[in-house]
């Protein structure tokens, strides 16, 4: 980003941090879901890589990056994840909530959305794919607060 524009940025999470607070608590709830249908963080965590890669998020694609590796996803499946779809190296399971991941990123039409959406309600439960829908969303949320704010990628730990 443009130093000139990130010094006009408008951290969100700091002008309205009871906003950014409720938004946290929201989070929690998602992941007391995603626990409660089994799903485990490095699935998660892969779908939300996939999601900050379609939104442009550079601060969650580093963040999530790391904690998709800390959750145990191989630096192969994260190279390969902008081509998933050619790439016969993901799990059922990983395949199915990267569909869902996108469908929610991308809101596609309804038949279209329907259609893609079709083979992942096949291979999840209604928990798995309800919690997976919200996780979606509520990422899409951190996502675009990120990049209206211009938060940085952080430095190398």
């Amino acid at each position: 980003m443009n130093a000139n524009l990130a010094s006009q940025s408008l951290y969100l999470d700091k002008a309205n941090p009871d906003i950014w607070k409720a938004l946290n608590a929201v989070q929690l709830k998602v992941r007391e879901a995603t626990d409660a249908a089994g799903l485990s963080k490095d699935v998660l965590e892969l779908a939300k890589v996939r999601i900050s890669q379609l939104n442009g998020c550079a601060y969650c694609l580093d963040l999530h990056g790391r904690l998709a590796v800390e959750a145990g996803v191989s630096a192969r499946k994260l190279h390969v994840l902008a081509a998933w779809r050619e790439a016969e190296i993901y799990s059922e399971l990983e395949q199915a909530a990267l569909v869902v991941a996108e469908a929610v990123t991308n809101l596609p039409d309804e038949d279209e959305r329907q259609a893609a959406l079709m083979g992942a309600r096949n291979i999840l439960t209604e928990e798995q794919y309800s919690a997976l829908c919200w996780s979606a969303a509520v990422m899409n949320a951190f996502n675009r607060i990120s990049i209206i704010s211009g938060h940085p990628v952080r430095d190398e730990d």
